[in-house]
């Protein structure tokens, strides 16, 4: 019993190997030739080099914090994710004028240094410590940021607005 399974499996073998084989040969000497490709520059060869360059990537940006004063100003700031390291961050703010019916941006600063934020703490749930502005001439803007939960806030920075300009304070 166990030389006729053995028997069997030989031959299952056999008779697959030989199918194959017809197949394989079939393809090869009956049919029409394959195809030429019709784009040359389809697929890089050897000669050609690297593949051609890629179209840059989008900046991923998240808005983490808005203010509007009346129709008079319109603040937010907004987290930038770095394209060199995917954790860290900048964050910019941006000062908006109501005219003719629209909010127009009219002027933006980074708020710390490019790239100086964690992209997951500045993006998370309690991200911004404090941002306080006002309506007075020149109107101060005050940003804190969380750097990490374990290490807290940033200290405060201000700015001030004057004619829709930011100036350092």
């Amino acid at each position: 019993m166990i030389k006729n399974s053995r028997t069997f499996t030989s031959w299952g073998v056999a008779l697959a190997t030989a199918t194959a084989a017809t197949v394989t040969i079939g393809a090869t000497t009956g049919g029409p030739p394959n195809p030429l490709p019709t784009d040359s520059q389809g697929r890089p060869t050897a000669s050609q080099g690297k593949e051609p360059p890629t179209e840059p990537q989008v900046t991923e940006r998240r808005r983490i914090a808005t203010s509007v004063l009346d129709r008079d100003f319109k603040f937010t700031l907004t987290a930038l994710r770095s394209q060199a390291d995917p954790l860290a961050a900048s964050v910019r703010l941006q000062v908006f004028v109501f005219k003719d019916g629209a909010w127009r941006e009219s002027d933006r600063a980074l708020v710390g240094d490019v790239d100086g934020w964690f992209w997951f703490p500045l993006t998370g749930r309690h991200a911004v410590c404090e941002f306080s502005t006002a309506g007075t001439e020149p109107a101060p803007v005050a940003v804190s940021l969380l750097i990490t939960p374990s290490i807290g806030c940033s200290p405060t920075e201000n700015f001030q607005i004057k004619d829709g300009q930011i100036i350092p304070a």
